[in-house]
C-alpha cells in the first residue's frame, strides 16, 4: 500500500525505516516477531530515498518500494509506504516528527535491528529520537553485545523495559526501549548485493 497510510487513534504501529535496498526475508522476520512480541496492529516499512551516512546511494526508490511490496505479498499488517520522499524529510528524526503531527492518537513505536543500536549514537538527534516515541531493539546475529553495550543503551539504561514485558512498550510514554532476542535471519542487503543478486 502506497501512500499515506489510514490509522485511527489508539492503533498501535511499529514503524521499520531503511534502504531496503534491497528488501529480504530478514525484515519480513524482524517485522513479523515485532507484530506478535510488541503486541502491535500494523507494521510500516518506511522506505528511504537514501541513508546519510552511506556514501553510495541506493536503487531507485520506485523500484525498491516495488520489491517490498512483492516480498510482502500483501501482507494483511504490514505496510509499504514512501513517507520520507512524501514529507520531503532526509533524517529520521525529522521523519518521525511529522509522522507524530499527521497521526495524532496512535502509538507508534520505532523498530530497529540490534546493528542500528550499536551506531544509533551516530544518527542526527538521536537523543531526541529516543525521547519520541518507544524503541523496540530486535536482534540481528553477532550484533547483540555491541547493541547492549553500545553509548546509546548506556546512556538510557534505566529505561529499558525487560523483555519478558514487551507487550508494554507501545503503552509507555518515551524515553523507553527493549531489546529482543529470539529466532534470527542471518542475512543483509549487503550481502545481496555483493553476491550480484541486486544491481544498482
Amino acid at each position: 500500500m502506497r501512500g499515506m497510510p489510514i490509522a485511527t487513534a489508539g492503533l498501535r504501529v511499529g514503524l521499520l525505516g531503511g534502504s531496503f535496498d534491497p528488501p529480504h526475508a530478514g525484515h519480513l522476520h524482524i517485522s513479523k516477531w515485532a507484530l506478535k512480541e510488541f503486541g502491535l496492529d500494523q507494521v510500516w516499512w518506511l522506505v528511504s530515498p537514501g541513508n546519510p551516512l552511506k556514501s553510495e546511494g541506493p536503487a531507485d526508490i520506485d523500484r525498491r518500494v516495488l520489491a517490498c511490496e512483492q516480498l510482502v505479498d500483501n501482507h494483511p499488517r504490514i505496510v509499504i509506504t514512501d513517507l520520507e520522499r512524501r514529507f520531503n524529510t532526509r533524517y529520521t528524526a525529522q521523519t518521525l516528527q511529522e509522522i507524530q503531527k499527521r497521526y495524532l492518537g496512535v502509538r507508534f513505536v520505532w523498530l530497529m535491528g540490534a546493528d542500528n543500536l550499536a551506531t544509533f549514537h551516530r544518527w542526527d538527534r538521536w537523543d531526541e529520537i529516543m525521547h519520541m516515541m518507544p524503541i523496540g531493539v530486535l536482534a540481528r546475529p553477532g550484533d547483540q553485545l555491541a547493541a547492549g553495550c553500545s553509548p546509546a543503551a548506556r546512556r538510557f539504561r534505566d529505561y529499558r523495559l525487560k523483555a519478558r514485558r514487551s507487550n508494554a512498550l507501545p503503552y509507555r510514554a518515551a524515553p523507553c526501549w527493549t531489546l529482543l532476542t529470539g529466532p534470527m535471519v542471518n542475512m543483509s542487503s549487503t550481502e545481496i548485493r555483493a553476491r550480484g543478486e541486486w544491481q544498482r
